[in-house]
């Protein structure tokens, strides 16, 4: 029998380098492959962490004692982890659903009068209200210039769940195409305006108070660094000194009663915790006053 001839030494050098190229490449493939996965159970882990460090800020400002005037510093639990928190009054926003319930009229021109401010025109501002009142009522009554159930519309008929669904209202397009406009609404206050949190420019709409006084109350409201919801805020005993400061008489001051309140205490919450350079961030919305803090919405 005839045996094959020997291979030439270049060719068998050349299998071995190829058959080491193979080796090579698969090893680097799995280097590569151990690599990603530790990367990627470490941003996991970061994110985790983060996550809990939020969680841990919001569980501070939860808790029944802590108020708006709570100093809540941005707090580092280890290295690399920590948690900022901010708090605001949602009360010092105009709460959507109170400004439509019942159709009173006063409400309503405080809500056209924030829309004129919004840059919308007169015909925008009475067709997005009467939209706006037929998106929320029970009946298909349509209103002079709304709009009821159609082909290719379909209002709710009942109050707005959130902000944002404003944006599904007709006629709403002016109003909702502009950039920050959801800032200055809620559905969460209970209700009236709050004199001890809102600002210079929702202070103007309520009736019947002069610019002078506008300005000289939240100046002694937010105290010397200029700032609502710090340690050296001027806190009033009742609505009837803020009615004294605001200088109404009793009788002037029960015009309004109905559409201001004093120390809403519905929060907005934002915590944000960090780990490394990975954040997660989670907004609560709670009604305190209780023991127990009742919480209205819950987002991460």
């Amino acid at each position: 029998m005839k045996t094959a001839p020997p291979l030439p030494r270049a060719s068998a050098l050349l299998l071995v380098l190829w058959a080491l190229l193979l080796l090579s490449a698969a090893v680097f493939g799995w280097a590569t492959w151990i690599n990603d996965s530790i990367a990627l159970h470490g941003d996991a882990n970061r994110a985790l962490e983060a996550r809990a460090m939020a969680h841990s800020g919001a569980a501070l400002a939860l808790h029944p004692r802590v108020s708006l005037r709570t100093p809540l510093p941005e707090e580092t639990l280890a290295t690399g982890m920590s948690y900022r928190v901010q708090m605001i009054s949602e009360g010092a926003k105009l709460n959507i659903n109170w400004l439509l319930r019942g159709e009173e009229p006063r409400k309503l021109i405080i809500l056209k009068q924030w829309l004129e401010r919004r840059g919308l025109d007169f015909q925008q501002r009475e067709a997005f209200v009467d939209c706006l009142l037929d998106y929320v009522d029970g009946d298909d009554l349509k209103r002079l210039n709304g709009r009821e159930k159609d082909d290719e519309y379909l209002p709710a008929d009942r109050e707005l769940q959130s902000v944002r669904e404003i944006s599904k209202v007709a006629e709403s397009l002016p109003l909702v195409s502009q950039p920050g406009w959801e800032n200055d609404l809620t559905i969460f206050s209970q209700g009236p305006i709050d004199l001890g949190s809102a600002d210079i420019e929702t202070l103007r709409l309520v009736p019947g108070l002069s610019e002078t006084r506008i300005q000289q109350f939240v100046q002694y409201r937010q105290g010397e660094d200029g700032l609502d919801g710090t340690e050296d805020d001027n806190i009033f005993k009742n609505l009837d000194v803020v009615r004294q400061f605001l200088g109404l008489t009793p009788a002037q001051f029960k015009e309004i009663a109905s559409l201001v309140s004093y120390n809403d205490p519905t929060l907005h919450i934002t915590s944000v915790g960090r780990s490394g350079k990975v954040s997660r961030q989670l907004e609560v919305v709670v009604r305190k006053g209780n023991a127990q803090p009742q919480i209205l919405s819950w987002k991460e």
